[in-house]
């Protein structure tokens, strides 16, 4: 009997890169010779937000969420004996989209020339995506440098470059994914990702570089990001929605005719959000059943797929960790027979009927977007944000009313030990402590050996004045930066290059704006009156600084507990993403605030808090308690505390009344000097 003839599998890919270019690429070989048939590439946070490992503000940050690709010469060792030309890379970068393609089109010409082959023809050839959204940023990410015309228009001049010089390439990747993180509801994650797409397009259109006629290959390239949660069937009717609204969107409003050029074409990663650090183990039937809703339904089924591992709630995931994931793939590809059937919920009433509703509700909310302005103008105004920081609240709150049970969190608590986790010294991967110092004397020595030849200097100097001069004008950057790239500038150069020109940008934190949960019962009313209490005491009013140190722009965590601390009668200072251990200090001393609370999520806690703790010190303000959150191992909680820190909070601690209440008991020990009862 011969066996039933199979679609072929979704692109599989592991998301990865940490510590140097050299250690990732070993990474993504084996990950390779696993039967991985994609690249999905992680960049640091100072390569993401277009610094230099030696600038001031990587201090901690270096290799930790990603590779660090600092010019052409990391860029070369990334892909070393890796032919780009036969590889489908994704690359998870936005604000420096155009920095990081340049340098991937720049080592594909030198591996073709090595290969004496065409560069042009291997630039053609060239298959990917660069993520490059960069309106979600100012959402949820973070990772965001200029401000959002500029911006916008970066994104445009990429995609108009790449519709013909790559025509394979995906040149904008409108994400979902970390709009769901950031607490989008599944009627908003398809609202904001179609008004991202309208922007885009748009205006792309309204530059007119791209004639009417061939603008169908544009709306071709755009491709989608999204999410997937637990809640499966639901998740699989978004897709589904997503699929029909982008088929009428493409079809009556771009007026593009071929149907394949309407395709609706998304890779996934699976909801992190939901990942608990308590019972880690559970995460793995998470991440399958999150999986299944991309996959099962072939009529909105995901082009390329990517799993987190088991113990992201914990740290780094090791090798081990990530084949596990990609094997979770393989199974379902490979072994099952999904891949032998047609669509399996054609003509089902149920989800005709969810689809039909999710359709609705994000019609209704993208008008609503549109009568703003669309989507840049509801970014500016703070409406997206807001919108999104009231939903994660919303959500939090169910949590921990028990209306959303979360299996052994808020539910099915009690446990036998884990053997996964019984040395957490070995069960998640850690940088090493010397990879940022060696990279910041890689870059110092690349630069002073660049500008030790005089004409490998003045080319520099010329190519950083010409992309200036290109950014002051209104033609496209891309040839400016390629030459950049050939003349050895490097990624902070670039960046700095632009931020002199175009400036930067605070997005809105949607704190003021957003609605908590005033209501939320007498665990809520009880800290309260203990808030009135203390201040009584006092004689004045509580205030926390939640803080977000360094380049992590991840702020949903540091979001809800500013707006839950609100909510319980705290006054609140946040200023948003990205600052400096000395502006936190400055402004602890000129709020004259009872708590510091300071929000990490990529790993830099052991620099960085540390320089808190000090310049509260000098400041002679030391008094003043610290309280840090984010994703942190066992043993570097207590080195914090040791410290002087005095609580750590980690994601296992998810009662937000709990940590609000134990910021009373901590104001009480550090004004009173007596411990509550």
């Amino acid at each position: 009997m011969s066996s039933p003839e199979r679609d072929r599998p979704w692109v599989m890919r592991t998301y990865a890169g940490h510590s140097s270019a050299a250690a990732s690429n070993a990474l993504y070989r084996r990950n390779l010779d696993k039967g991985q048939t994609g690249l999905s590439v992680a960049f640091d946070l100072p390569t993401q937000t277009g610094y230099d490992p030696d600038h001031p503000l990587a201090r901690g940050e270096v290799g930790k969420v990603g590779v660090p690709i600092s010019h052409i010469g990391d860029m070369r060792a990334l892909f070393d004996g890796i032919p780009l030309t036969a590889m489908n890379t994704s690359m998870t970068i936005n604000a420096t989209a155009m920095w990081l393609l340049a340098l991937y089109q720049v080592v594909a010409e030198e591996q073709a020339i090595a290969a004496g082959l065409d560069p042009a023809t291997a630039v053609r050839a060239l298959a990917g995506t660069t993520q490059n959204d960069i309106i979600k940023e100012y959402l949820s990410r973070g990772t965001y440098v200029f401000p959002p015309g500029p911006s916008m228009r970066l994104l445009t001049d990429v995609v108009t470059y790449t519709v013909r010089a790559i025509p394979k390439w995906n040149p904008t990747n409108v994400c979902s994914y970390h709009l769901q993180e950031a607490g989008a509801t599944p009627v908003q994650e398809i609202a904001y990702a179609m008004s991202t797409a309208i922007a885009v397009l748009d205006q792309v259109r309204d530059s007119g570089v791209v004639p009417p006629e061939e603008f169908g290959e544009v709306v071709a390239r755009i491709s989608f990001f999204v999410n997937a949660g637990v809640r499966f069937v639901e998740e699989m009717c978004k897709m589904r929605a997503f699929v029909a609204l982008w088929e009428e969107l493409t079809s009556e409003r771009y007026a593009v005719a071929d149907p394949k050029q309407r395709r609706f074409r998304y890779g996934v990663q699976v909801n992190s959000l939901g990942l608990t650090e308590a019972q880690p183990e559970n995460n793995v039937q998470r991440i399958v059943l999150e999986m299944l809703a991309v996959t099962l339904s072939k009529g909105a089924r995901a082009r390329a797929v990517q799993l987190p591992a088991w113990n992201e709630a914990l740290g780094l995931p090791r090798p081990w960790d990530q084949q596990w994931s990609l094997r979770i793939q393989q199974v379902l590809a490979y072994e099952s027979d999904l891949l032998e059937y047609d669509d399996l919920f054609a003509g089902s009433p149920v989800v005709e009927s969810k689809v039909a509703e999710l359709v609705a509700g994000a019609k209704a909310e993208m008008a609503r977007i549109a009568d703003l302005g669309g989507a840049v103008a509801a970014v500016e105004s703070g409406y997206m944000k807001s919108a999104l920081v009231a939903s994660h609240a919303r959500r939090r709150g169910r949590i921990e009313a028990g209306e959303d049970i979360i299996v052994g969190v808020n539910k099915f608590e009690t446990t036998e030990p884990n053997p996964l986790t019984a040395d957490l010294g070995t069960a998640i991967q850690t940088v090493d402590a010397g990879v940022e110092a060696a990279a910041a004397e890689a870059v110092r020595a690349w630069r002073a050996a660049r500008d030790a030849d005089p004409a490998k200097r003045d080319r520099a100097v010329a190519a950083l004045a010409a992309l200036k001069e290109a950014a002051a004008g209104s033609g496209s950057l891309m040839p400016a930066s390629l030459e950049c790239v050939r003349a050895e500038v490097t990624t902070g150069e670039w960046a700095g290059a632009l931020r002199e020109v175009f400036g930067e940008f605070r997005a809105p934190t949607g704190v003021s704006g957003s609605v908590g949960v005033a209501d939320s019962g007498e665990e809520l009313l009880a800290v309260r009156a203990r808030v009135r209490d203390l201040e009584s005491e006092l004689g004045e009013k509580l205030r926390l600084l939640v803080g977000k140190p360094g380049l992590d722009g991840h702020s949903n965590g540091a979001e809800q507990i500013a707006v839950r601390a609100r909510d319980a009668g705290f006054e609140v200072i946040y200023q948003g993403i990205r600052l400096t251990p000395e502006q936190i200090v400055a402004a602890a001393v000129a709020e004259d605030v009872h708590l510091v609370g300071v929000s990490i999520l990529s790993g830099s806690h052991m620099e960085l808090v540390p320089e808190i703790l000090r310049g509260l010190a000098e400041a002679e303000a030391g008094d003043i308690p610290v309280v840090v959150g984010g994703i942190i191992p066992e043993a570097d909680a207590a080195a914090l505390r040791e410290l002087g820190v005095a609580a750590v909070f980690t994601p296992k601690d998810f009662g937000l009344n709990e940590i609000m209440a134990r910021f009373v008991d901590i104001i009480r020990e550090s004004r009173i000097s007596a411990p509550v009862a």
